[in-house]
């Protein structure tokens, strides 16, 4: 099929054989939605052809259709959503960008937002409501059930980002006095259970969750088992206010399918499922790599006067590191008049100083967001990125000496070198850990602010220790 902007929009009796072509395969050899399809769906939107999007949208699983309205232009999704109706569900609400969501929601009745989280677990109803204006999240409530209403708004008393915000409260939980059959009897007679579970809770009077057990566990038993001696009883048990990248790493570490989760008297109040975790997983990893860059959220549906703001704030403070470093550089305007050259090389002291910092500084966030770094093994660590910092400045040193000796035919200047590019090395290996480390013991997100900290330092010791040394070697 031919790009858009080549041809001229499909006449409405051929939009029906595009639809037979782009049925067959909608999708690419990475499982993404070939552009050809995405062009399909908006040609027949566009000639008010409501059957045949729905019917090339159809077959789509929810998360596919999420991905159809993130790839529409924003001032065409209000259409494209109106024309799919009911495809556009509640599965579809919970797998949207935040800001495409926000974007359709914006066009919904309270009354419709409302029913689209009476469909949903609690995790996702909150994760569509926990974003919207305050008076806007209050209608949507108030059009509740007072059940559902009830449980939103327990989620959303937690703080943002932690387990009470992430667990579902539709689970299965039993006395530890019940047999297996009657277990199974329950399970077939209330239909108003949660069809989607893994491992069912075993409980004391008190609703304090004493053990698990695995489904295949109950079928696989004899009737009269008592759930107190086929039960687990070691069981990872999740605070309700424990914060979402923590029960991240707990899943990870104990492979979890699903853990209880438990208010500050111990009462289990929810469970988190894996299928969360792979998200949370997703997410922070990604946070933290671009906030390593300074890109903020780092979202293309994010509008651009925030992505302005989000970036900007972060340029003006390396602008701030830039002069710092350049005025280091005017403290030898003598020596750089004299020999010129020292201004050709002295970006390649700073330029490789910063490039080993940032390899440090990474190696070091990525332990410390996963638990790898910590007080207990910290000061082993350093010395870790010592010696590699020593060998790596070391192999540098002595492959830039010796170039810039034989080109420049000068071995001072070479020697010069070759020392600056071991002090930087040094420099960049220390504060590539060191920043980090620090900022997370100061409780500050070492993501947010480590970059800026260790460039600015490179690059000053990188020009300080090249210049220095050469005012020092009488260059």
């Amino acid at each position: 099929m031919s790009e858009r902007a080549d041809t001229a929009e499909p006449r409405p009796d051929e939009l029906g054989d595009i639809a037979a072509e782009q049925a067959e395969s909608r999708h690419d050899e990475d499982d993404r939605l070939k552009g050809e399809f995405v062009s399909a769906v908006l040609d027949a939107v566009e000639a008010d052809d409501r059957d045949l999007a729905r019917e090339l949208v159809s077959p789509l699983h929810p998360a596919d259709i999420a991905d159809l309205l993130e790839l529409t232009p924003s001032e065409r999704r209000g259409q494209v959503a109106a024309a799919l109706g009911d495809l556009v569900g509640a599965e579809v609400l919970s797998e949207l960008n935040d800001y495409v969501r926000d974007d359709l929601l914006d066009a919904l009745l309270p009354e419709q937002v409302a029913e689209f989280a009476a469909e949903l677990d609690t995790d996702d109803a909150v994760a569509i409501i926990e974003d919207m204006e305050e008076a806007d999240q209050q209608a949507v409530l108030d059009a509740m059930e007072p059940e559902d209403r009830a449980a939103i708004e327990s989620a959303l008393s937690y703080p943002e980002e932690s387990a009470g915000r992430l667990m579902q409260r539709d689970l299965v939980a039993v006395p530890e006095h019940m047999t297996v059959g009657q277990v199974i009897d329950y399970l077939r007679d209330n239909r108003d259970l949660t069809s989607d579970f893994w491992e069912i809770f075993v409980v004391d009077e008190a609703h304090k969750p004493i053990g698990t057990c695995q489904l295949s566990w109950v079928l696989t038993c004899p009737r009269s088992v008592a759930m107190a001696d086929l039960m687990k009883r070691e069981q990872t048990l999740i605070p309700v206010d424990m914060d979402q990248e923590e029960v991240a790493l707990r899943f990870q570490k104990y492979a979890l399918i699903s853990a209880a989760v438990v208010d500050g008297s111990g009462r289990l109040v929810g469970m988190i499922t894996v299928d969360d975790i792979v998200h949370i997983i997703s997410e922070e990893a990604g946070e933290d790599i671009l906030r390593l860059s300074g890109a903020g959220e780092g979202d293309i549906n994010q509008p651009i006067l925030e992505t302005v703001r989000t970036r900007l704030q972060w340029l003006v403070v390396n602008l701030g590191t830039a002069i710092l470093a350049a005025s280091v550089v005017g403290l030898f305007q003598s020596t750089i008049s004299k020999y010129v050259v020292l201004a050709v090389l002295m970006p390649i002291v700073s330029g490789m100083g910063g490039n080993a910092g940032t390899q440090t500084m990474a190696v070091a966030v990525r332990a410390l967001a996963t638990n790898q770094l910590t007080s207990s093994n910290t000061i082993r660590q350093i010395a870790r990125e010592f010696r590699i910092a020593s060998a790596n400045g070391t192999a540098l040193g002595i492959l830039i000496g010796v170039a810039v000796g034989l080109i420049y035919g000068n071995h001072d200047l070479g020697i010069v070198i070759a020392l600056a590019m071991l002090i930087n090395n040094l420099v960049a290996g220390l504060a590539g850990i060191l920043v980090p480390v620090t900022l997370d013991r100061m409780n500050i997100d070492p993501a947010v602010s480590s970059a800026v900290f260790v460039t600015a330092m490179t690059d000053v010791m990188g020009f300080f220790s090249f210049l220095g040394l050469a005012t020092v070697w009488g260059l």
